[in-house]
């Protein structure tokens, strides 16, 4: 590589240090533009899915939140479908694994599709009720709870500054529920959710790694899997909570403006676990862990500023808090995995794992 080229920025070469063999030929320019790209798509899937399914899940017309999960599952499944016919059609174009329904292997999946309906259910129910703005410190505490299941389950114990970082995160949440309930827009309903949600991501992450085996280590394959057994168990869910009558009653359940927005749903829902995968293939496992902390910040941002509400500043403090303890925990856990010499396709199979659901 020509040495007469700019000096790059720290950011830019972390992003760039776990870049694969084939992509040194590349010039600077175009791998610095192709990361560009891949961390736009990412942040525009992320932000468009969640202001997406606040507008799906804030319709005082139909109060469904389970049949507006479960219907995005459905479609994560048709698309696994189609994309497995595409690359019969197409293998040099289109590459996707072979599907092939295995009992055996929905039976075996089956305890982490409960904790995947929670996590995803109970991530869009606290989006129903705290809103995007207050979305990412409703859901701060993931981290914390890696850090505890860890201990409790795993046995493995985490360094000083890990464990200082999570302390960050920890009041950075209770400042915020602080500062809304001063507001006086707090919904302990939402918190609550929020709670629940944090610790289901946290447990996702140790099933999946339990039942990868199951399907090859194929992620998507166990994507498959786990929406076709979700799909199925929503259906008793849908009829208990009574939802069927409500979505029965909805008086635009004929149009198609509102089967698109759904479609649309689903289709960002099945799209992130793609382009976050694209992300850390093309970066790294921590530099998209630093765009996940600053996407989140901008959703925040960006949230504020679509409803024209005005926030204190300790509501932003605790925001702040929330980002900065996560990125110093993403960092420290970052040079521990370097300094044990974890193999940069675990660590980014693991990321994949842990972040699936915060994007939700």
């Amino acid at each position: 590589m020509n040495r007469s080229q700019p000096k790059r920025s720290k950011i830019l070469r972390m992003a760039l240090s776990d870049s694969t063999r084939s992509g040194k030929d590349e010039s600077f320019i175009l791998r610095a533009t192709k990361i560009a790209v891949v961390v736009a798509l990412y942040w525009f899937i992320s932000i468009s899915m969640v202001f997406l399914n606040n507008f799906l899940l804030d319709s005082k017309e139909l109060d469904a939140p389970v049949f507006i999960t479960f219907f995005q599952c459905v479609v994560s499944v048709i698309l696994c479908w189609i994309l497995h016919f595409l690359s019969k059609l197409c293998p040099g174009f289109v590459d996707f694994p072979s599907l092939k329904f295995n009992l055996r292997v929905s039976r075996e999946i089956m305890p982490l599709t409960v904790v995947f309906i929670c996590m995803i259910t109970f991530n869009n129910l606290c989006l129903k009720y705290v809103g995007v703005a207050f979305y990412t410190v409703g859901r701060s505490l993931t981290t914390v709870f890696n850090v505890v299941l860890s201990y409790a389950v795993l046995k493995q114990t985490t360094s000083f500054y890990a464990v200082l970082s999570c302390g960050v995160i920890l009041g950075g949440f209770w400042l915020g529920v602080d500062q809304e309930s001063i507001a006086g827009s707090l919904s302990w309903t939402g918190v609550f959710f929020g709670v629940i949600a944090s610790l289901c991501v946290s447990l996702n992450a140790i099933y999946t790694k339990k039942v990868m085996p199951v399907v090859d280590g194929n992620i998507w394959k166990l994507s498959y899997y786990n929406n076709l057994n979700a799909s199925v168990l929503f259906i008793p869910l849908i009829v208990i909570l009574g939802e069927l009558k409500s979505v029965l009653e909805f008086n635009r359940l004929t149009h198609l403006h509102f089967w698109g927005m759904m479609i649309v749903g689903g289709v960002f829902g099945f799209a992130i676990g793609y382009v976050t995968g694209l992300q850390i293939k093309c970066t790294s496992p921590l530099t998209h862990n630093v765009s996940g902390t600053a996407k989140s910040c901008a959703q925040t941002v960006l949230a504020v500023i679509y409803s024209a509400s005005s926030k204190s500043k300790l509501w932003w403090t605790s925001n702040m808090m929330v980002l900065v303890g996560s990125f110093a925990y993403t960092w420290v856990r970052g040079v521990e995995m370097k300094k044990v010499q974890v193999p940069p396709e675990t660590q980014a199979t693991n990321t994949l794992k842990t972040k699936e659901g915060l994007a939700v």
